[in-house]
This record gives structure tokens, sequence and C-alpha cells, in this order.
């Protein structure tokens, strides 16, 4: 050999180093005699910490997020008694509190006697990539095929016969020749390694059992003698009953990369840990910028043979433009060059193909050295975006605008009000902002129905549309509340536009079959000038003056004036606290119940979920729309939750065996899930309750309270489940990732949100998301509600599909609990 080993050890690790920055994968090592923890720069990035922290066993078990760290301590006890390796995706926890999701991958180390001396492996942060895992798995099986190519035997194993089928290149793998009558699997048994006899046996029966997928390695011994090692991949075919009929599968000799491994045993392994991590598509230049080599992900996004592009300048094959400019973006592997570092590529960077195909890309370029330093080239690594920008655009969209409307939503009215008092500071401005409240809202709700009134909130908005200025901000604020921006709008001209939505809306009229119904609005106007400090204080300033037309015979504007204060005082906030406040100390509250129909079971015992009403000082009832939201602006909703369990559980034990109730289920607020006291509040009144009580009970959590208090709402969900209750995902579908929240939620029951009900007949994309919500169900053996049922055509359509509980105004009316 013409250079020494340490030559080729220096230019490995250099490999190992550029790859690692690409990949930003960091390294770690334990060494057992004296318990010490090595961390690379890179896995203290990960972890939060400065470079060169040297942790305790122990505090680095504890980045892991708490159900994870008795899987790390497992793996880590196994590495070290059985010598086996790992290699997991974790929820982990930085430093600062920041969680993510990591890939932590380990192995037992030898020394050149056999002797354990440590664990070695590399950590990435996997975050981003943790929701794309399907098709980052996909590419990296794309990958491996792909560049472990030459040489390539292909086999097929009848799994029916039992017969097994070579090509010619597989008898030379084993060093025969294609003419040998003996049947392919007794030569394939003969020639196996006896060390490997015993592995390779249950790695295939694991793959035809669907425990694992085939792709493994084992030894062959030729005629001669000579020992040969050989790696297998293979893919099993079933028929429509999901029978496996064959294994179609490859072999190549890896025999003389393996005596490379055992000269570069440490180096070796972790790089190829690392390498594993590697994105989609790769591209190597040498110094001057001209392309070596491209890999078939990179030859497929850029319309490129390897080939075919050896030799031509970069930006020829990889031709990138700003997404939204269209204008050409500087090559990031002429930057590396020029600059001797790794370059990343700039923001909505767009890949135009040879065949003028476009996908958004992303990731880094970064020169590739030799041991002198000498430049020798560059490698490009990125991946297809295209999708995620997309989605990414989409999420940003409705989490900005209202599904039912269209119009902005209230977080993003907040957002565009805060801007606009920082622009009013800054320029000395003066601007209107209009809350306008709808009347008689609620009786068209209770009379015809939540899509009627959904109908009605349409057609006011497109009302509202047309009364302001295209550049006006006009947003749904929740319920029947809208809220109207006017930028630079004197207060009197302001008074003028809320006085003809008022005109508008005295003329209108709601017309539902043989009804017609009036709906007027109070609006509330307030003038943004440089005197006010805080959005929340306009927002008061819009809510009193809001009240105040009500208050002063509805369907007028009332204009918020410094006067107004004391009216705050005395008819705003505080008159709702204190009323729902009395109503919890007085039991000014009543319970009813609405019933859930068994759709599989016409016989079976009683299904419920509980409501709430308040009661006036003159015993009339007050719906929950009127005064929830105020228990939730003014946090009194977990008190209002804790009276309306205690009461339900009072009335459960004053009746005879539950009197046949199998489940009654409790609505909970989002404050209560993210309330730990609430939960050792609930824990003690259960745990008194006893068994029989906690198994009729059901909580209903939405998806929207579940997801912003995703931690805490898993914990609560296991307290609960431990005593017995079940729980259910209320508004089930409402969100982009619902089918996401299942692996952190273990729910008993989905209730399906009634958007995806209300139209089930008329829609038929409805009818599809409700067919998909059952598969999914049924995968994870959850049982499923439908709600929003007002119609028999879609009682017996949702019944048809497979759902197993209906509830909603078709069935019944809400009754008495007692």
């Amino acid at each position: 050999m013409r250079y020494p080993h340490w030559r080729i050890l220096t230019k490995t690790q250099s490999l190992l180093d550029q790859t690692g920055k690409m990949a930003k994968v960091g390294g770690w090592e334990l060494t057992l005699s004296d318990n010490c923890i090595y961390w690379t720069d890179e896995t203290c990035r990960i972890h939060g910490v400065p470079p060169g922290y040297k942790p305790k066993i122990e505090e680095a078990i504890n980045f892991y997020a708490p159900q994870a760290r008795s899987v790390i301590e497992n793996v880590i006890q196994r590495a070290v008694n059985q010598g086996i390796e790992w290699d997991l995706e974790l929820p982990f926890i930085q430093a600062d509190g920041t969680p993510l999701w990591v890939r932590a991958l380990g192995a037992p180390k030898y020394n050149d006697a056999g002797t354990l001396t440590g664990l070695t492996g590399a950590f990435q942060d996997i975050t981003t990539e943790f929701i794309q895992r399907a098709a980052i798995k996909s590419a990296n099986e794309r990958i491996s095929l792909a560049t472990e190519s030459g040489g390539i035997g292909i086999w097929e194993y009848d799994l029916v016969s039992g017969t097994l089928m070579w090509d010619e290149q597989m008898y030379a793998l084993y060093g025969l020749e294609a003419s040998v009558e003996t049947e392919a699997y007794e030569l394939w048994e003969k020639h196996l390694h006896p060390d490997d006899k015993e592995k390779t046996g249950q790695e295939v029966r694991a793959a035809i059992t669907g425990i694992k997928s085939f792709n493994t390695e084992f030894k062959i011994i030729w005629k001669d003698g000579s020992v040969h090692c050989l790696r297998a991949a293979a893919r099993i075919t079933k028929d429509e009953n999901g029978v496996p009929l064959k294994m179609v599968g490859v072999n190549w000799d890896v025999t003389h990369l393996r005596g490379l491994a055992t000269q570069l045993q440490d180096q070796h392994e972790l790089l190829r840990v690392t390498l594993k991590s590697i994105g989609d598509a790769v591209i190597t230049t040498d110094a001057q910028g001209y392309v070596r080599w491209l890999n078939p992900v990179a030859e497929r996004m850029t319309g490129w043979a390897s080939e075919e592009a050896k030799g031509r300048p970069l930006p020829q094959v990889f031709n990138i433009v700003n997404e939204e400019t269209r204008t050409r973006t500087e090559n990031p592997i002429t930057t590396a060059l020029a600059q001797g570092k790794v370059v990343g590529l700039a923001n909505h960077t767009l890949l135009i193909s040879k065949d003028g195909d476009e996908y958004g890309i992303e990731d880094s370029a970064a020169p590739i050295r030799n041991e002198k330093g000498e430049l020798l080239g560059a490698v490009l690594v990125f991946h297809d975006v295209t999708k995620q920008r997309r989605l990414s655009g989409e999420v940003s969209y409705q989490a900005k605008h209202d599904s039912l409307t269209g119009l902005v939503n209230r977080g993003e009215f907040e957002a565009s009000l805060r801007r606009l008092l920082h622009k009013t500071h800054e320029e000395r401005s003066s601007h209107a902002v209009m809350f306008i409240d709808l009347d008689q809202f609620k009786i068209v709700n209770d009379t015809c129905g939540h899509s009627i009134g959904d109908q009605l909130l349409q057609q006011v908005s497109s009302m509202l549309t047309s009364s302001i200025r295209t550049r006006d901000i006009l947003a749904r604020l929740g319920g029947d509340e809208f809220g109207v921006i006017l930028e630079h709008c004197t207060v009197e001209q302001a008074q003028r536009v809320a006085e003809n939505i008022c005109e508008k809306m005295e003329n209108y009229r709601f017309l539902h079959e043989d009804k017609r119904f009036r709906i007027g609005t109070s609006i509330g106007l307030v003038t943004v000038d440089n005197r006010w400090q805080t959005i929340a204080a306009i927002i008061q300033a819009e809510d009193t003056a809001c009240y105040a037309a009500k208050e002063a015979g509805r369907n007028r504007v009332h204009v918020w004036l410094d006067s107004d204060q004391a009216m705050r005082t005395r008819h705003g906030e505080m008159q709702w606290a204190t009323r729902i406040e009395q109503a919890i100390d007085e039991n000014h509250f009543k319970l009813f119940a609405q019933r859930i129909d068994n759709l599989k079971d016409v016989g079976a015992e009683i299904h419920a979920e509980v409501l709430l009403r308040m009661m006036d000082s003159s015993g009339k009832l007050i719906p929950p729309s009127a005064f929830l939201p105020a228990a939730e602006r003014f946090h009194l909703a977990g008190r209002v939750d804790k009276w309306v369990l205690r009461n339900t559980i009072e009335l459960l034990k004053a009746q005879d065996d539950c009197n046949g109730i199998d489940m009654l289920c409790i609505n909970l607020s989002g404050q209560s899930i993210g309330d730990r006291a609430f939960h050792r509040h609930v824990a003690d009144m259960l745990t008194e309750a006893g068994p029989q009580i906690c198994n009729t009970l059901c909580f209903e959590i939405t998806e929207t309270a579940a997801v912003t208090n995703m931690a805490d709402a898993s914990l609560f969900i296991e307290q609960v489940n431990k005593l017995g209750v079940r729980v259910a995902l209320d508004d089930f579908g409402a969100g982009a990732s619902s089918f996401g929240y299942l692996k952190n939620l273990a729910v008993d029951i989905l209730k399906i949100d009634g958007q995806f009900i209300k139209d089930l007949i008329e829609d038929p994309l409805d009818d599809a998301a409700v067919r998909c919500f059952i598969d999914v169900a049924k995968v994870v053996g959850l049982k499923t509600v439908a709600e929003y049922v007002d119609k028999p055509e879609v009682y017996e359509r949702v019944k048809e599909l497979g759902v197993d509980f209906a509830q909603g105004f078709l069935m019944c009316t809400s009754s008495d609990l007692i």
C-alpha cells in the first residue's frame, strides 16, 4: 500500500466531520471504565448547552421527555448486558425547556480483544422531519438501494411451492457456475456460514410474517473455503387477502467493504450511523465547480443523468431561482468554494429541472478538503420541500381565517390591531375600530338549528364586506361577533360606515322556509390613537361600547368616550364575573342531558351528554353561549367545570345503579385541562365517587383544548383512565393535524366535528372525510360519535357508514338530567 493507515483514517474522519456538519448530526461516546460521556459540539447544540459540556449519565437521560426516559435507560442496559444496538426516535426537552424530537442511535464498542469498553452513537434533531417520517423513510430506502449498486444478484423465493430461483449473478456471488443442477435453496443452505444460519433464518421468517422487513448481511463459504460477506434485501408480495406469496430480493458482495470496516472499525461505525441520516439528493463537484456525480434522487429532481451531467458547470445542471421573484439565485456551491465554509440555500429557493419541473428545495453545500486542508471540491445536499411549503401556506391561511365565513379570525385581527397601534405611535396617526354583535342571532340558531345559523352568518359576512372599503380588515371574532379595522379613518367617517351597516341590517330579513327573522347589529366604535398603550385596552373599550349600544336598545352605534370608563366598570367584565360566581355559589346552574343514540344496538343502555344552563333572577334559563365565553375570559371555566362534575356525581349517586346509564359525557374547558390543580381536584372527586360512577363517566375534551395543552391533556387522560373514566376527543377533524393527535392522546371515543356531518348528504367531500375518520377509529380501536345529526337521511347515512353513535336535534331535545 502506498500510504500508511493513519492517512486513510484522517481522510475518513475529514469526510465524517464534513458529513456531520451537513447532516447536523452529533456524536457521543460513553466510556465504561470511568463512566464518562463525551459529546461533540453538534450534540451540545442540540441539547442547548455550551460546547464541551460534560454531563453525568443521569443528567443526559433527563434531557429526554419523562415518557422516554425509561426507554433510553432500557436500551442502554441492553446494550451493556446483551450487546444490542439501538436506533430510536424519542421526545426530548432542551435545556431551556424547548420540546424536540430526536433520533438517538447507539452501539456497543469493543476493543481488539472483544471486550466491551463503552458505547458510541449519534444524535440528531428530527423535529421538522418527524412529521414527514414516511416520506423520509421512503427516500432513505431509495438512496440505500441506489447507492449499493453494482454486482447485484436477483432472487425470487416462491413461498407457496418453497422454490428459490437465482439469476446468473447470484451463482457468481456464490462462486458457482449457472449450470449447477442442484436446487437453489439447497445451495444457499449449503454455502451459508454456520454462524449465520439461525440468525438469517429468523430474519426470513420475520419478514414473511410481517414483523420486520428483510434487510440483512450474512457470510457464505465458497468451495475453495474462502469466506465472503453478502448483503441482502427483499420485499414480500401478498395476495388480496394479505397472504404472503413470494419474496423478491437482491444480494451483493460486501466482502471488501467489511474488510475496510475491520481496519477502520470505530470511524466506520460512526460514519455508518451518520450517513443513514443524510437527506435526499446529493451532487458533488470538483474544486472548479464542475459536476462530478449525482445520486439517483438528484438525477430525478434535476432531470440530468449522472454521466450526462459529469463535467458540466453546476449552474447548468442545478438551475435554481427565487420562488417569488423568479430571478436566478446564487449557487451555494459557488459560495461554499469561494468562502471555504458550509453555506445554506437562500429562502424560497426553487429548482427548475431540465424538463421544466419545479421543486421547492432546502439544505446546504460544503467544501471537501483532504488531510492537508487542500480544497478537493464541494458537496451539495438538498431535499424536496414542495409539499411542505404548500401545506405550510394552507395551514398559515387556515390559522388566520375563519373556516365558515372566510374572514380573518380573532388571532389575526388582534395581530393586525397590534401592528396598527404600533404604527399609530410611530406616525401619530388616527384610525378606527368597530366591534359588531348581531342581535337576535340566537333565535335563529335555536329555532332552525346550527346549519341555518351558519347560513345567516355567511350572508351577514357578505353584507358587512360590501359595506366597507377593500383595504379595511373585517374579522369574525367568534360566534356572532365581528370586528372591523378602518385604517386612516376619522371617527365621523367610521360612524357613517357603522350607521350604514345598522341601516342595512334594519332592512334585512333572514328567510328560512316559512319563517322571517329580523337581525339587527349593536356596534361599538373606538378611535385608535396614541392614547392607547395596549390592544387589550382597545378591545375592552370596544366591548364596553358595544354593550352600551345593546343597553340603549340594540341596532345602533355607540362611540366610546373616556367617560365610558365608569360604565365599563358597571356593566362590563365585573358584571358577568359576578353573575357567574353567584351562580356557582348559589347553585343557579341547572343540568340537562341530551341523548346519544347507539346505532349498532338499539336496545343498548343509555348514553347521553350533560348540558348546562344558568337561571337568572326570574327563573329564565340562559344558554351556555351567553355565559361560557365570559367564564373563559374571566378564568372561571375551571370553577364551572368543578360545579358540573360535582353535581353530576351527586345525581348519579342518588339514582339506583345509575338508572341504566352506561355513559354520561361531560365537557371540560381548555383552562381546566391546562390546570394541574384541577387535575388533582378531579382525581379526588372520582376516587371518592367510586368505580361504578367512574365507569359511567366520559370526559369530552375539544381538539383545540387538547392541542393547546398537549402535555397536560396527555397527563390528565392518563390519570382519569386509571380511575375507569373514558375520554372522548370532541370536534375531531377540525384541525390540520387531527390524525397526529391520536398518537399522543389515549382517548376512547372520537366525536366527529359537526361541520362534516351537517352537509354529509350534499357534500361528497364531507362523506369521504367521515369515512376516513371511521377507518382511522377502527384501526386504533376507538368508538365514533356523529354530532349535529338533524335530518333522517343524515341519521341513516352515518349509520350506513359505520358510525357507532349519533347525537343531535333529530333524536331529541334536551331534558332534565334529574
